[in-house]
């Protein structure tokens, strides 16, 4: 049946998210302490410019940063970047206007990207990673993260033509790079992909063909293993369920359908595995709060 390699998840997750305009600007002098970043429903990361600070959260110790250093969130938790080492409470709030960055060089920068979720929701593959999360890229490794970086600032320095277009596809790039990099260090059950051969052709199976009415025992047959095992191994190595899992794929895409297309949602229903669009429209609604037909609009108004 395939493979379902890292790829493949992150273009689902990065499809899921794709929805409004993606921002990306630089932050620069932020004050002699920091700022704080509110909860907001949005994918983002910031990349550490210049000088040296600390990710500031509620729920860990502060984690120190370096130039370089990336802080990602999938869900748009509170969080926020400080000078020092002090609690989230002690930071003021991030002014949300257009600043332009100074001319001339400053101590301390970074760089933000960013992309709004509709009604709040993460994408499925993403929602077992830890809200805020700092690491250091290997850009030895991989020099290609950098130019991205050098790329996404420059766009966020200068406006030029077709500017919009370029920061989109760089805050993409560089949460599909963010992703690569999670999905290679996260701990099991931490991010919902598994090179087990069994659980790989499960997980194919359900992303290449979600209208099919899949059961456990179908799943498990295709993974080769009993039901009990597969189950078992599935949650340890996805984080959930396989029936959760799917319909939050199946969701998910639907959502995506509704974005790209004009299909009906009779069509998009039987596309996504559901045999009426009266059961598609209570399980969308759901998941994202309103049906879809009023999704569809909010996106085409957004």
């Amino acid at each position: 049946m395939g493979t379902l390699g890292p790829v493949d998840m992150i273009t689902a997750a990065i499809s899921s998210v794709r929805v409004g305009r993606a921002n990306g600007r630089r932050v620069a002098e932020s004050g002699p302490r920091g700022l704080r970043l509110p909860a907001m429903p949005m994918i983002g990361f910031h990349v550490l410019l210049s000088g040296d600070g600390w990710l500031i959260t509620d729920t860990a110790a502060p984690v120190a940063l370096r130039p370089g250093d990336v802080v990602f969130t999938a869900a748009g938790a509170e969080h926020g970047i400080s000078r020092l080492p002090c609690t989230l409470g002690e930071l003021p709030p991030i002014e949300m206007a257009d600043v332009p960055p100074p001319p001339h060089p400053v101590e301390f920068e970074f760089l933000c990207g960013m992309y709004p979720l509709q009604q709040g929701r993460v994408p499925g593959v993403l929602r077992h990673l830890p809200e805020v999360l700092a690491f250091t890229p290997d850009y030895d490794r991989h020099p290609e993260v950098r130019m991205v970086v050098d790329m996404l600032s420059d766009t966020c320095t200068t406006e030029q033509p077709g500017g919009d277009a370029s920061r989109a596809a760089l805050i993409d790039l560089m949460i599909v790079h963010i992703l690569r990099h999670l999905q290679t260090h996260s701990a099991p059950g931490q991010w919902p992909l598994t090179s087990e051969p069994g659980l790989t052709d499960a997980l194919v199976g359900m992303h290449t063909d979600p209208g099919r009415a899949w059961t456990v025992r179908q799943l498990s047959d295709v993974a080769g293993m009993s039901r009990t095992a597969f189950t078992r191994r599935f949650r340890a190595a996805v984080g959930t369920s396989p029936m959760a899992y799917l319909t939050g794929w199946r969701l998910d895409l639907a959502a995506r359908l509704l974005r790209e297309s004009s299909a009906p949602l009779s069509a998009v229903a039987r596309k996504v595995g559901y045999s009426t669009p009266y059961a598609f429209t209570a399980a969308f609604r759901r998941a994202y709060g309103v049906p879809p037909g009023r999704y569809r609009d909010d996106v085409r108004n957004y």
